[in-house]
């Protein structure tokens, strides 16, 4: 009977692990932006365009090579400690794609439906305190 038990709670606990397992892995962020060739440690970004092994404007023609459209912005940022360029380009059917371009390779990392700035929520929230002055 004890060991009936320890095998029925045994189950339950390898049962529940592989449970957790799985959605863990469901909620982690698919969207994640594999690592660029320039790592940033404690840089400034006074100091990224002197890093870039690439030019914005190289930057710029890969990106719309793996997206048709024209640049809105384009920017040398750190993303998850690797240099990379941002661009955002307009796509024919309007939706703002963000194009991320390795500033040491010139490789596209990734590309994504670019989602509201926070720019414009900070703004509003500017404005917001404003008007309450």
């Amino acid at each position: 009977m004890k060991k009936k038990w320890i095998t029925i709670i045994g189950s339950g606990a390898l049962v529940v692990g592989i449970v957790g397992t799985c959605v863990s892995f469901a909620d982690s962020d698919d969207n994640e932006i594999p690592n660029g060739t320039i790592r940033i440690e404690k840089k400034s970004e006074a100091e990224f365009p002197s890093m870039a092994k690439i030019s914005m404007d190289q930057a710029i023609q890969k990106a719309l090579a793996s997206v048709k459209g024209q640049v809105l912005k384009a920017e040398l940022e750190d993303e998850n400690g690797s240099l990379v360029y941002g661009v955002e380009v307009v796509a024919a059917d309007k939706t703002i794609m963000d194009v991320k371009v390795d500033a040491g390779s010139g490789k596209v990392l990734a590309t994504e439906q670019d989602k509201v700035d926070d720019e414009e929520d900070d703004a509003g929230e500017e404005n917001d305190r404003d008007s309450e002055d």
